[in-house]
């Protein structure tokens, strides 16, 4: 009897112990070593938040974001064409989208005497599919510079901005055709020198003949013929190169056809920028008729430049 009493007062014992123990871990299970929440998701516990969606939800109608002034400056509509033509021709034609919210473009095409001009500009939102990891503006980002890196741009390139004055940013960024200006420039000075040094032989050649002088006469004939009629100098190239102050990050991909006898040279100039989520892609075009006829480069950059920053305004309504 006295045994069973001993039991019945022990068990008590062992199991309060057991509990106490139960009790501790449970805490110690619930806390870390610094006394805050555990890491340990399958405890249920605390997360990195995921990041945030991109500022656009959605994408303009490209046709009509690109409307008004600087369309009607880079596509000039013929005098033949009536009311109904100009109107169908500034509506533009939208390209084919399976989902309007991801990517739109629209395309223009106006032939006029002196060429044929095409224009087009595309939408694209981009969104990140890990967004615990990445955001849509930095998933932006990574397409960008692909992009960028595909267009193979001359780097270091110069960095202009948008608003720049065309005059100013070939002599503040001399690459490598505006090095061609200043090699066509000493091809004048020769001649200017030349003409002294006739002189010099003319009086020495009356005495030993007298039709020497005009043989010294004919030679001066020819030497300044030639300063005179290649001394055209060709408008400066503006190149492709990285923009700045247009949307968050931008650049310029300028193509220039390659030369033939007598064909025109077609030059295409592509501006890609991001805002946000979203990529923005201008391309214009300018094909002349005229035989050896080149497109100017800083018109038509600005051309586009100025249609690009038209469409940075309407994103930032």
């Amino acid at each position: 009897m006295e045994r069973k009493t001993v039991r019945r007062r022990v068990l008590p014992g062992i199991a309060m112990l057991t509990a106490i123990a139960a009790a501790v871990t449970g805490l110690s299970g619930c806390t870390d070593g610094n006394g805050g929440g555990t890491n340990d998701p399958k405890n249920g516990g605390s997360t990195a938040a995921p990041a945030q969606p991109g500022k656009y939800r959605s994408l303009p109608q490209p046709c009509k974001a690109a409307d008004g002034k600087p369309l009607r400056a880079m596509l000039p509509a013929a005098d033949s064409l009536t009311t109904e033509a100009r109107e169908r021709l500034y509506e533009g034609i939208a390209d084919a989208s399976y989902d309007g919210d991801r990517h739109v473009g629209c395309r223009w095409n106006s032939q006029v005497p002196e060429g044929t001009l095409l224009l087009s500009v595309n939408f694209e939102r981009v969104v990140s599919y890990d967004r615990a990891t990445t955001s849509d503006d930095e998933k932006a980002h990574e397409v960008y510079v692909n992009r960028l890196t595909a267009a193979q741009l001359p780097f270091p390139g110069p960095v202009t901005t948008p608003g720049g004055t065309p005059g100013g940013t070939p002599g503040a960024n001399p690459g490598t055709t505006p090095g061609a200006n200043p090699g066509a420039n000493p091809a004048p000075n020769p001649p200017a020198t030349a003409p002294p040094a006739a002189p010099s032989t003319a009086p020495s050649a009356p005495p030993a003949s007298g039709p020497a002088a005009p043989s010294a006469s004919g030679s001066g004939a020819p030497s300044g013929s030639p300063s005179g009629s290649p001394s055209p100098s060709a408008p400066p190239e503006l190149g492709s190169r990285v923009l700045e102050g247009l949307g968050d990050e931008a650049y310029l991909d300028d193509k220039l056809s390659a030369a033939g006898a007598t064909a025109a040279r077609a030059r295409t100039v592509r501006i890609v920028f991001r805002t946000s989520n979203v990529i923005v892609t201008v391309e214009y075009s300018v094909q002349p008729t005229g035989p050896g006829s080149v497109p100017p480069s800083t018109e038509t950059q600005d051309k586009a430049r100025v249609l690009a920053e038209a469409l940075v305004e309407r994103f930032s309504d």
